[in-house]
């Protein structure tokens, strides 16, 4: 098996034989308690369910994989209501011994040119107000701030805010 110099075996389209592993990842970032909308993962088969539909809706949805195992992903979820369609909500997350080798921006580069194929002219995300090296990561590949949400989050009894972010090309409307 051939790597690259980060170790990575592949940045691909997430797979239903990625979706256990996936699970595994997502869960080990969620209980970190301080990155994700959910402290935990949900139950393997609800993931699995997610995992699928974005797949079956051709949603960008890629992972990275490093000897077999998922240690990062990143996702659009297209909104399901016909007014909101060209819109999707963008999710990512990077096990914490795989975080600063780049594949942040691997895995958005990856999601945001597919968006960008597939036609979405709006991708969207709410970050952790305290999450420097995430919004720093938004705002390289060209997130504007749009609003903050003051104490939209508590984690243990702490309140937090959330900066809501997005990409707007119109240029990618089809038509």
């Amino acid at each position: 098996m051939v790597y690259d110099s980060n170790g990575i075996e592949t940045i691909a389209p997430i797979t239903p034989g990625d979706i256990e592993s996936f699970h595994r990842a997502l869960d080990l970032v969620a209980r970190e308690r301080k990155y994700l909308s959910f402290l935990e993962a949900p139950p393997l088969d609800q993931t699995r369910r997610f995992a699928l539909d974005r797949i079956a809706k051709g949603d960008p949805g890629f992972v990275a994989v490093i000897r077999g195992e998922v240690v990062g992903w990143c996702d659009i979820t297209r909104h399901d209501r016909l007014i909101h369609a060209h819109r999707g909500s963008l999710g990512m997350g990077i096990v914490a011994s795989h975080r600063g080798r780049g594949l942040g921006s691997r895995l958005i580069h990856a999601a945001l040119a597919q968006a960008r194929k597939t036609g979405f002219v709006r991708v969207e995300l709410s970050v952790h107000a305290d999450n420097a090296r995430a919004i720093a990561l938004y705002d390289k590949v060209g997130f504007v701030r749009e609003g903050v949400q003051r104490d939209a989050i508590c984690i243990d009894g702490q309140y937090g805010d959330t900066i809501m972010m997005a990409i707007v090309e119109r240029e990618n409307a089809a038509g």
